[in-house]
């Protein structure tokens, strides 16, 4: 087994002494939070007592199996979202909660929560009512659909917006089966959370230039509809339109990892000199030569879906490690397709320290995947365990309650 690394003693990342108040939950917000707090925020996650029987609190702690003899509000989704973190829990319906939480928005820097708006106004908790306690706050609201359109506070969860963000329509016109699917990873809560990350820290810079709060609003359908269209707008860019939806060589059939004798390369020559040299490597160089189809950038562009066909056999006649053998030295982009399985033990991985182990009080060894992004100056890092649910209540409350009212 690897060896287990020690928790960091304090937080070294370039939004250390910056803290959050977190009331999101599931995978999204809590997502956002945490690159927040590997990159030195304190983040206080307040979360709901629930009904008393085993299944309050964010309800990612309840998901997936968890080791026997582990308490189960630790699960494995949990722990890859939430570390860095500190657990209160307060039942918002009380007034001594309700003070709590004055006093804490009156402490913290930027307020972040992915409950339904009207769910926050009942409690007391709209932009209007945390500025009244600190103008200066950034508070950050993760929705499912933006506040001015028809969808306002609807629920929202990654099916639903992969289905509207016509992200479902990508297979279909890939592989000509109609029926819309569903990519096979939260996508969009996690581009959404990645775009709710960036909108926190561009608020905080905001702020610093000019002492400024203000409401921060990321919609998970706008964000995933964007994130989606960036190559797929494609011609229709232009009005009146000029021709399709979709990026041909991205929704091209062939464009996939290539079968080789023993395995699956992902393969991808690009340049003119590229294709010529992979083309020559696979025997078929004077083939290509002739055939005007390939003669450029611009004409290839025309015709990647046969370009990828004649790829796919080429990649069949070698080995994969005859490929990287072949390819890598005439810096061909080229890899071996791994599949999940052989993540953990990813030479790359490896050699870089993607995974690391810890040893949870409460969970034994764990696996954790460290903060992908290096800063020289301002290292993100791990100092932290996920938390148990209320794991920090006491310890929080009286970080604020000296000089406050009780």
């Amino acid at each position: 087994m690897a060896e287990t690394k020690a928790l960091a003693k304090q937080a070294t990342g370039p939004l250390a002494g910056v803290r959050i108040l977190d009331l999101t939950s599931v995978v999204n917000g809590a997502y956002a939070t945490q690159i927040l707090a590997d990159q030195g925020a304190d983040v206080i996650k307040l979360e709901d007592p629930g009904s008393g029987r085993g299944s309050g609190g964010d309800i990612m702690r309840w998901a997936g199996h968890v080791p026997e003899g582990t308490p189960r509000d630790l699960g494995p989704i949990f722990l890859t979202i939430n570390r860095n973190k500190r657990s209160i829990v307060l039942d918002l319906k009380q007034e001594s909660a309700k003070r709590a939480i004055r006093r804490l928005i009156k402490s913290v820097d930027v307020f972040a929560a992915s409950v339904r708006y009207d769910g926050l106004k009942r409690l007391g908790l709209s932009y209007e009512d945390v500025a009244a306690i600190k103008p200066d706050i950034i508070y950050v609201h993760a929705a499912g659909y933006g506040s001015d359109g028809p969808y306002a506070g609807e629920p929202a969860y990654d099916d639903l917006i992969q289905s509207a963000s016509g992200l479902a329509d990508v297979l279909p016109r890939t592989d000509g089966n109609p029926t819309p699917r569903i990519l096979p990873t939260l996508v969009a809560d996690k581009v959404s959370g990645l775009f709710m990350s960036q909108a926190v820290t561009a608020a905080l810079f905001h702020r610093q230039r000019t002492g400024q709060g203000q409401f921060v609003e990321v919609p998970m359908l706008e964000c995933v509809t964007s994130f989606l269209l960036v190559e797929h707008l494609y011609d229709h860019t232009f009005e009146p339109s000029i021709g399709q939806w979709g990026y041909p060589r991205v929704i091209n059939p062939y464009r996939k990892p290539y079968a080789t004798k023993d395995g699956y390369i992902g393969l991808l020559p690009y340049t003119d000199r590229q294709w010529d040299q992979f083309f020559e490597a696979a025997g078929l160089g004077e083939t290509i030569a002739k055939d005007p189809r390939f003669a450029d950038y611009a004409t290839r562009a025309k015709h990647t879906h046969e370009l990828y066909a004649m790829v796919e056999q080429a990649a069949a006649t070698k080995t994969t490690q005859e490929w990287l053998d072949l390819l890598k030295p005439l810096s061909i982009p080229v890899v071996k397709t791994n599949t999940m399985d052989d993540l953990i033990d990813e030479p790359h991985l490896k050699a870089v320290g993607f995974f690391e182990m810890y040893d949870h009080p409460h969970v034994g060894t764990y696996r954790a995947v460290r903060p992908p992004v290096r800063f020289s100056r301002t290292p993100a890092n791990i100092r932290m365990h996920p938390p148990r649910l209320g794991e920090h209540t006491d310890e929080v409350l009286a970080e604020v309650s000296e000089g406050e009212e009780a």
